[in-house]
Formats: structure tokens, C-alpha cells, sequence
């Protein structure tokens, strides 16, 4: 049976995360410019029972001895596209104590039984890129049947039904976001959503795209400041340490990546490991300097910093 549950892995927002994948990967609304995962296979607003909810609650219970800090159902697509969330939610609050996340973008929220199905959840995480439409789709890439003042609609229509933890996640691009008027117009609409945090992030891994530019680190702690006490910067400009994402030797990456520039689906498929978990171990051999990230023919791929 296909493996749906990763980790935990280490999250600098969640702790330790236990990951729940929900759809095929990059099945999503979106085709962002600043994917880290590639991109969108098949972007969809149609949502469907795509994993079979009896093989998932088996497969968290199976991982309950990691001992979490949270579940969170995110992975390599779009959460809210899997029609069942909300009966997995509930599934998974019968069967343990620990929290539950969805990390979503947003986009689906426009849709009152979603936003019913999601109400069981301890923490939802949209996200909101852009101030306007234009920059709206530039950067996400959306559905063509989901314009920029439905998808906002959505996330103030939540926000005055929900009763959890509304953590807002911004991303910001450099010179394309991440200016004085652009950030303004996010934090104009952050400000009518009022959530409880407002996090900013930007590019720290490979994006799909090679114009998707970070933007430095002081520059993005000054924006943090447009949107006022409840903002904070996420992104991780240092390299994590790896706790405990696989009892693999480093030595053995490196020396694949010596003999030849791989994908992240090659590394994965090494190592043996969901692509999201396998995402956090390269993180940790880049931010060490073992291992270099470079973009070629619209696809990132590893080597050996010494080849």
C-alpha cells in the first residue's frame, strides 16, 4: 500500500509535524512561480476522495508512537481538494489528543461546506501572496474559475466562521511582491481578515521558477512591520539541523550527487522517503554546505558542492 503519512519532520511553525497527503502530487488550484515541489501536474478545483480515508486513519495510527507535536494535513498538493477532509478530521481527533493543522492556500474557501468541513480543525494556515489581481495571477497561477475577489471572499468569510487558530502566511518575492506598494496592498486585506498571526515568508528553497527571487532577510523583518503586532518572519534564511528525518549517512547523498546531478525525485526514491521528507533532509545538507541546488531545464537538481 502507498505510503500517504510522513515524518514527523521537523517544522519551524508546527515542531515536530506529523505530514498527511491527501491528493496525487502537485493536484492543486495553483501553479505558484515559488512552488519548491515543481510544477502543478493537475491544477483543479474538483474535489474528490482520492486516498481511501480508512487506509489513512491506519497509517496515522501506525505513527502515534513518534509522539508528534502536531498533524498536519498539507503534503505535495492541495488539502482542501480532498473531499473528505472533514469526516478525516473527526476520524483523527477520535482516535488522539494531538492537534490538527491544514495548511492550505486558500483558494477553496469560498465554498461554505468546506469551510464547515475544516471547522473541526485545531489551526488553519491559508496563504495570501498577492494585494491585487494582476500580481494574483502572476504569481499563483491560478484556476481560471478562481478570480482574485472570490478567493479574498473566501478568506474573510472563514475568518468570521472559524474558531481555531487562523494563522495568515505571506509570501513575499523579491522584486515582484516583495516593494513597498505591493506589500501595503496585502496588508490592507490582512488587516479585514484579522488573524490571529500573520506570517511572513519568502524563497529559501529552489522554486520552480528561477525569476522567483527571495527577499533578504532585514528587508523582510521591515515589511513584517506594515502589518503590525500579530506578524512575524518564518522564513528560514540558516540551515536547520537535522533532528532525526532518517538514519541515512550523509556521506551515502553526497556520494550519489557526486556521480551525477539528481532531482528530488531521485533522492527521494534513494533515500526511501516521502518527497516532502526527503525536501527537509536536502535542506539541512544545503544549508551545511555539503550539497548545491541549481535550476536546468525547468527542474532543480542536487550535486556535490565539491564536483
Amino acid at each position: 500500500m502507498a505510503s500517504f503519512v510522513y515524518g514527523p519532520v521537523p517544522s519551524r511553525r508546527l515542531g515536530k509535524s506529523l505530514g498527511v497527503d491527501l491528493v496525487p502530487y502537485k493536484v492543486c488550484t495553483y501553479d505558484c512561480i515559488y512552488c519548491q515541489l515543481g510544477r502543478t501536474t493537475q491544477r483543479t478545483m474538483e474535489r474528490q476522495k482520492r486516498v481511501p480515508i480508512d487506509a489513512l486513519i491506519e497509517q496515522i495510527k501506525s505513527h502515534l508512537t513518534t509522539q508528534p507535536d502536531w498533524i498536519t494535513l498539507s503534503g505535495s498538493g492541495e488539502p482542501t481538494l480532498y473531499s473528505d477532509i472533514g469526516d478525516l478530521i473527526s476520524r483523527i481527533k477520535d482516535i488522539t489528543d494531538i492537534p490538527v493543522a491544514v495548511l492550505t492556500n486558500g483558494s477553496m474557501l469560498w465554498s461554505p461546506q468546506l469551510r464547515k468541513e475544516l471547522s473541526n480543525a485545531d489551526l488553519v494556515a491559508p496563504s495570501l501572496d498577492a494585494g491585487n489581481p494582476e500580481l494574483y495571477r502572476s504569481v499563483n497561477r491560478p484556476h481560471k474559475d478562481l478570480p482574485f475577489d472570490l478567493m479574498v471572499q473566501g478568506l474573510l468569510d472563514f475568518r468570521n466562521e472559524y474558531k481555531g487558530k487562523y494563522w495568515l502566511e505571506v509570501f513575499l518575492l523579491g522584486g515582484i511582491t516583495g516593494m513597498v506598494v505591493p506589500v501595503e496592498e496585502i496588508a490592507k486585506i490582512a488587516e479585514k481578515i484579522d488573524p490571529d498571526r500573520i506570517q511572513l515568508n519568502t524563497v529559501v528553497r529552489p522554486p520552480v521558477e528561477s525569476f522567483a527571487m527571495p527577499v533578504p532577510k532585514d528587508l523582510l523583518e521591515c515589511y513584517a512591520v506594515a502589518f503590525g503586532d500579530k506578524a512575524e518572519v518564518i522564513a528560514d534564511f540558516s540551515g536547520k539541523e537535522l533532528h532525526h528525518v532518517a538514519k541515512i549517512d550523509p556521506k551515502e547523498v553526497v556520494e550519489l550527487v557526486s556521480r551525477r546531478p539528481c532531482t528530488l525525485d531521485d533522492i527521494s526514491s534513494f533515500l526511501g522517503m516521502h518527497r516532502t521528507e526527503a525536501m527537509k533532509y536536502m535542506e539541512y545538507l544545503t544549508g551545511t554546505g555539503q550539497i548545491l541546488c541549481e535550476y536546468q531545464f525547468r527542474r532543480v537538481f542536487f550535486r556535490a558542492a565539491s564536483a
